[in-house]
């Protein structure tokens, strides 16, 4: 746990599986600014979960990016591939309450996201009202993880398969969380205002916990968010249906949830969101340029 004496507590949480790209430094800005405003302290987490994709020396550049960006953070850096126990404590406590069970679908079955599932594209765009300016916003759903249709609910297994599921921990298989088949779930973005989605309905049963023993983003994300005391989440607007799930975590779990504001989306020339593919648009590629935080800030405006 960390303690702190401010009442607002944000964060940033690049992944090293690439260099940093203006969207990211827009998001990660606005998060400073906000905590800024509030007073409040800023930490850097490094989401490096995804073994096959981070490397160090993403871990160097997105360091050195930020700085030279110009973000300040409090120390030190919280990894999570050194927070393994906080994680399985947590994934063994939604066993204890039967809110998850092993699925064995293959990952051509479902897309499993070990990463924040920052490379799904949107399947619709609600028009919502933006509450800083009175004018209509549009807040994307992104298809980032497919709707689980229940195969490896217990319900649906035969009685001698059920039964040898139920040892626990049932190593070497996924883990998936039971979300409330019709519960509407609601929260108030600070950018887009009041988001809706039905359990069930608008997204499925979710991965928790990876057969190759790491946790999924979800699950890892809200343990270090309650851990932390992180009372605002700033992040891209790809995320707002994980923000669904993650509040069924934060429930599960016995820890109240942080408010959440999900920024626009910085596009290319062609309308397309920038992704770590984009290389000619990352800070660094930029910064080789000529270019300096002052315009890049004044650009992103």
């Amino acid at each position: 746990m960390v303690n702190s004496p401010s009442p607002y507590r944000g964060r940033l949480a690049p992944s090293p599986t690439g260099y940093l790209h203006l969207g990211h430094a827009r998001t990660f800005w606005v998060a400073q600014q906000r905590t800024q405003a509030a007073h409040g302290e800023l930490f850097l987490r490094n989401d490096d979960l995804d073994r096959a994709r981070c490397r160090p020396e993403f871990v160097a550049a997105m360091i050195e990016d930020l700085r030279w960006f110009g973000l300040t953070w409090r120390e030190p850096v919280i990894t999570q591939s050194e927070r393994l126990p906080l994680y399985r404590a947590a994934l063994a406590q939604l066993h204890a309450g039967g809110l998850v069970y092993p699925c064995t679908c293959s990952r051509k079955d479902v897309a499993a996201a070990i990463s924040a599932p920052h490379e799904g594209t949107p399947t619709h765009v609600a028009p919502v009202s933006d509450r800083r300016t009175g004018a209509t916003a549009t807040a994307p759903t992104f298809d980032d993880e497919p709707h689980y249709p229940g195969t490896c609910r217990p319900e649906n297994l035969p009685p001698a398969e059920r039964d040898r599921r139920a040892t626990w921990p049932f190593p070497g298989h996924n883990w998936r969380f039971r979300v409330p088949d019709g519960e509407t779930l609601a929260f108030t973005d600070g950018h887009f205002g009041e988001q809706r989605a039905v359990a069930g309905r608008d997204f499925g049963d979710f991965l928790v916990w990876r057969k190759d023993d790491l946790p999924s983003y979800q699950l890892a994300s809200v343990v270090d968010d309650a851990a932390l005391g992180i009372t605002e989440v700033v992040r891209g607007a790809d995320l707002i249906k994980s923000t669904f799930r993650q509040l069924l975590l934060f429930r599960a779990l016995g820890h109240a949830a942080p408010a959440f504001y999900h920024c626009p989306l910085v596009t290319d020339d062609h309308g397309v969101r920038l992704a770590k593919r984009h290389d000619a648009l990352s800070l660094r590629a930029l910064r080789e340029q000529g270019r300096t935080p002052e315009e890049l800030r004044a650009d992103l405006k």
